[in-house]
């Protein structure tokens, strides 16, 4: 592969083709769950150059590993251990293009880092309304190439919704250009869609058109103590009727996992800690006033514990303990991996079935396992719950997950099919849920997706592993 290289090297840069010192930054995931090797990290920093890394590759069958911030949690970014896979780093690809305030659109470069894209559209007193916990270092093109979902889908929808057109390198080295502004253009099949969400597999995503909205006049926060799961769900029927479209999130989280913040992260005050079950975190955008919305926002809270949807409730007084609010909320998952290591999901369900979802499952998961503990928590208010299983108190983490996770991850898929359910909501498949890919989808939608795989990818260069079989 020498030949290989030197022609990378002449295509993007000696400086920009990385074969020796320590590449861990690349290799391993984000999770440090496993470490592959690369037979090259190559760092382009056109969309031209993308293309000519893709055509030397593609010569030389070379697999290409696309990757933003390496912040995914499928094993999906990261090359495998055969020495082979050149890793594709977009990092460099990170201008933002154009802003067009009129069209209400952003147009930006793959490797952009989702709060940049944010803090570009600020600048324009404009909306972009993605967020992540991983916003500082995730980039868009990894959001899109993943469908990334985050905090405010009930009100704008995933990566998918917010994106108007693409920018794509395909495996034979050609550039399709479809950045566009436009919301509405019927010309054939809708190309977009085939690339977002489909893991590097099919494609690599240079840049992209994204919505922006108006800046909200006012933004709310407020936490609940609720005594159930079904509670929860009551409420959140109360938050969509009274509400409306001003409801842009609604975070559930378990009492049992905002001890782990609680214990891991002492200098985070956890508001209403241990009056429930359950806590919710609500936020409400609105277009007229302060006034009006909080007005809103406080006949909303005083229904609810009229009903006793919940126990008791605090709105944020400023933007600064709204963020003290969220700040905890997102701690959840650095506070597990304090508590050590566990067995991660990220489910979906319908709404409606999730209180039944939770009971069975965990009473399933505490016969398997007596003492088993459940780290429940996620986004209620679009039905993904990142539903984490922690080994008993006082048990070994790496014994746990090595003993446990081939029968634990059975029992809650099993239990998510039965209630119409998917095994990933927004983090995708990658390598990690090949296997249960293949037990819980439909023959019939496995046969399509590898009928586009072999049409756009026929030899197999973008990603081989991912997602789907070879």
């Amino acid at each position: 592969m020498n030949g290989l290289i030197e022609t990378l090297r002449r295509a993007v840069g000696a400086s920009h083709v990385l074969v020796d010192g320590d590449l861990t930054a690349w290799e391993q995931d984000w999770r440090k769950r496993a470490r592959g090797k690369a037979l090259a990290v190559v760092r382009p920093g056109t969309t031209g150059e993308v293309a000519q890394v893709v055509r030397a590759c593609a010569a030389a069958g070379a697999p290409v590993v696309a990757q933003g911030g390496n912040t995914g949690l499928v094993v999906g970014g990261v090359p495998d251990d055969s020495g082979r896979e050149v890793v594709l780093s977009l990092q460099r690809l990170n201008a933002v293009r154009g802003l067009d305030a009129d069209n209400l659109t952003i147009t930006v470069e793959a490797g952009c880092v989702l709060q940049r894209v944010q803090e570009a559209a600020e600048a324009a007193g404009l909306l972009f309304p993605l967020s992540l916990a991983a916003e500082g270092s995730c980039t868009i093109g990894g959001n899109l190439a993943t469908n990334a979902g985050g905090t405010q889908v009930v009100r704008y929808g995933n990566s998918r919704d917010l994106c108007l057109g693409l920018e794509v390198v395909t495996a034979q080295g050609e550039v399709w250009h479809g950045l566009t502004g436009l919301r509405k253009d019927n010309t054939g099949y809708d190309l977009r869609d085939l690339f977002i969400g489909s893991e590097g597999t099919l494609g690599i995503i240079t840049a992209a058109t994204m919505k922006l909205y108006p800046m909200p006049a006012a933004r709310l926060t407020a936490w609940a103590a609720v005594p159930s799961l079904e509670d929860a769900v009551r409420l959140l029927g109360l938050a969509h009727r009274e509400l409306g479209a001003g409801l842009t999130g609604f975070e559930l989280m378990g009492q049992f996992a905002l001890s782990l913040v609680a214990r891991h992260f002492t200098q985070l005050r956890v508001p209403l800690y241990g009056q429930a079950p359950f806590c919710v975190l609500l936020e409400k955008s609105d277009d007229e006033s302060e006034t009006h919305a909080r007005g809103q926002f406080e006949r909303l809270l005083e229904t609810a514990l009229e009903h006793g949807y919940v126990v008791d409730a605090v709105v944020a007084e400023n933007l600064s303990q709204a963020n003290q609010l969220w700040h905890v909320r997102e701690s959840i998952p650095l506070a597990q991996a304090e508590e050590g290591l566990n067995i991660k999901h990220d489910i979906s369900v319908p709404v409606s079935r999730i209180p039944e979802f939770c009971r069975e499952t965990d009473a399933l998961l505490q016969r398997l396992i007596p003492g088993v503990r459940l780290v429940n928590f996620g986004h209620l208010g679009d039905g993904n719950l990142h539903y984490n299983v922690q080994a008993p108190e006082h048990g070994a983490p790496a014994g746990f997950l090595e003993q446990w996770e081939e029968q634990v991850n059975a029992v809650v898929y099993d239990s998510v099919q039965r209630f119409d359910g998917s095994i990933s909501a927004e983090h995708g498949v990658g390598s990690l849920k090949l296997e249960q890919l293949e037990q819980h989808k439909s023959p019939v939608a496995l046969g399509l997706m590898r009928g586009i795989k072999r049409a756009l990818d026929p030899h197999n260069l973008f990603n081989p592993g991912r997602v789907l079989r070879p």
